[in-house]
């Protein structure tokens, strides 16, 4: 799906101001509520838009301890061990990657033995054959898409031109 200018403009008061109208989106951006109500939709529909939650903070949620947990899987049980990931509340995302493990997990705990708790809780599940963990010191740079959107709006603008009328810039 192609994304252009209106989009990530669109996009970036999404992000930047999540808890503003459509009726006020449409105001600042100079365009009908209907064009922007069918442009979200479109979004939405093509799966750019996943979500219209909050973002909620584990460490505030008494989870301060973050770390990613890769396992390797018996061949032929990546669903299973999939499914049964979903069901420990502690991780947080899972990918099948590739090279040094089948899964890569991010998880959190309450503190380094609860961390321990949870690891030892996937160790034990049919089909993983072993845990290689990594602690997260500092979150270096947090989870963002607005740079992406921005580089998306410049390349729709055209080579070498930022967007016409991003906000903020």
């Amino acid at each position: 799906m192609a994304v252009d200018v209106l989009d990530t403009r669109i996009l970036r008061l999404l992000i930047e101001q999540p808890r503003t109208s459509v009726r006020e989106y449409a105001r600042i951006l100079g365009v009908a509520r209907g064009t922007l109500q069918a442009r979200l939709d479109r979004l939405e529909r093509d799966g750019v838009i996943t979500g219209t939650g909050p973002s909620l903070s584990p460490a505030a949620l008494g989870h301060p301890v973050l770390a990613f947990v890769h396992l390797e899987v018996t061949q032929g049980h990546l669903d299973e061990v999939g499914d049964a990931l979903a069901a420990v509340p502690q991780i947080i995302e899972v990918f099948s990657t590739t090279e040094g493990g089948d899964l890569l997990t991010r998880v959190v705990a309450r503190d380094n033995g609860h961390l321990e708790d949870v690891i030892q809780r996937l160790i034990q599940l049919p089909g993983v054959v072993r845990t290689r963990t990594e602690v997260a010191l500092r979150e270096r740079v947090p989870h963002r898409v607005l740079p992406l959107v921005e580089a998306v709006g410049r390349a729709a603008d055209g080579p070498g031109r930022p967007a016409a009328g991003m906000l903020g810039t």
